[in-house]
């Protein structure tokens, strides 16, 4: 194990602090290292494996496309984009799809849009557009969007930055409402903020934003990328508060945990405003990803992985709520998502998935004593048990 670590390390960039174990196989809810250990997978790649590791149907779908044609970029049709796209649209109750590869295109895509959205149909003078997010947020790492983040790691020493952003305190509707004036062209906003540590805002924050942006003519983008697609029991986390926001920006379980896609998906009254030249991906919308993407949205079709991370999510955090005050100090969260934060005299987020990693149980840290708890939706029930049990007593084992 030691060695494959060391010779990762000697040529890889250091942008990653992994914990130390090498996954060499995965299958449903669980991997297995390079020595043969098992691991419950309760990170599921921060949600980009919604559906388990080589979900059979997701596979049969990669395998199949794979042997006919994976790439003709957009310069011409490919006989996979069509159907995706459609299903796509009618999933999210929408009729257009912009897609892209990886979650940050997706966010950057949005932004783009918004602006152009702006200039063209609102009418805000030139270069003078303003888009409204949150303290705390976490959209992606790219330079425009550190640009809008107040993390200290993902801004330090990365500027220039991009301007044309206005911050507010997360779930506070009246903030966001003074922030908006004559140049504001969207809220961008996480239903659920994900790197922050799973904080779930005030059940009428989502649809005030929704009314504050239609009675002020500004678009309200959704990053579902870690809250979509089954994750919290819905299709969508704005569809478990009620709203329907203008553009949903999805990615990671889109992509079936096989290849990276994502998308921009909303009306053709704001995604129709671009056109030919304007934008592009020469990876965004192949055939391999059009055929995974087309087969995980036909999973979600049916409602059952919805209906399933309602209910082992109610049973998850009935389980985790009774470890407050146990070395927990506090649990957030909806469906198969949690954020538990750990009692900081006993020990860091850190310490404690490393402890869960000897014990079997693969979970990540965040923000020093907060660890997230995210296991594919097809974990079985007495399997999300046993990983609980798990956290149990490892606290169990730091309280002695």
């Amino acid at each position: 194990m030691r060695d494959a670590i060391e010779r990762e390390e000697a040529h890889i960039a250091a942008n990653y602090a992994p914990l130390p174990l090498v996954v060499a196989t995965g299958e449903g809810a669980w991997v297995t290292d390079i020595e043969g250990k098992r691991y419950l997978d309760c990170l599921a790649a921060y949600s980009a494996v919604n559906f388990g590791h080589s979900h059979p149907l997701l596979l049969d779908a990669a395998r199949a496309q794979l042997a006919r044609v994976t790439l003709t970029s957009r310069a011409f049709h490919n006989d996979q984009l069509g159907p995706f796209v459609t299903a796509l649209a009618a999933l999210a109750g929408k009729d257009m799809v912009l897609p892209m590869n990886t979650g940050a295109e997706a966010v950057e895509s949005g932004i783009k849009v918004a602006r152009a959205w702006g200039y063209r149909v609102k009418g805000v003078a030139a270069d003078r557009a303003t888009i409204i997010v949150a303290d705390g947020n976490f959209h992606g790492r790219t330079i425009s969007i550190v640009s809008f983040s107040d993390d200290p790691d993902a801004r330090a020493d990365f500027g220039p930055f991009t301007p044309g952003f206005r911050s507010v305190p997360y779930g506070d509707a009246a903030a966001l409402e003074a922030a908006i004036d004559e140049n504001t062209v969207a809220v961008l906003l996480e239903p659920i903020q994900g790197e922050a540590g799973i904080l779930v805002p005030p059940a009428d924050y989502l649809p005030a934003v929704r009314d504050i942006t239609t009675r002020h003519n500004v678009l309200f983008i959704a990053d579902e990328i870690q809250s979509g697609l089954g994750r919290t029991g819905a299709t969508f986390q704005c569809d478990n508060a009620g709203v329907v926001p203008d553009l949903y920006l999805l990615g990671k379980a889109l992509g079936g945990g096989i290849v990276p896609v994502s998308a921009v998906v909303g009306n053709r009254d704001v995604l129709g405003v671009l056109q030919p030249g304007q934008h592009g991906s020469t990876f965004g919308g192949n055939p391999l990803a059009a055929a995974v993407g087309r087969a995980v949205v036909e999973l979600l079709a049916t409602g059952d992985y919805q209906a399933r991370a309602r209910m082992l999510g109610e049973r998850m955090h009935a389980r985790l709520g009774a470890l407050v005050g146990r070395g927990v100090v506090g649990v957030r969260g909806v469906g198969l998502w949690a954020g538990i934060d750990i009692d900081p005299s006993l020990a860091t987020g850190r310490a404690v998935c490393e402890l869960l990693m000897e014990r079997g149980v693969l979970a990540k840290d965040t923000h020093g004593a907060t660890i997230r708890l995210a296991p594919p939706i097809v974990v079985s029930e007495p399997d999300l048990d046993w990983a609980i049990d798990q956290l149990e007593a490892v606290l169990a084992d730091l309280r002695a």
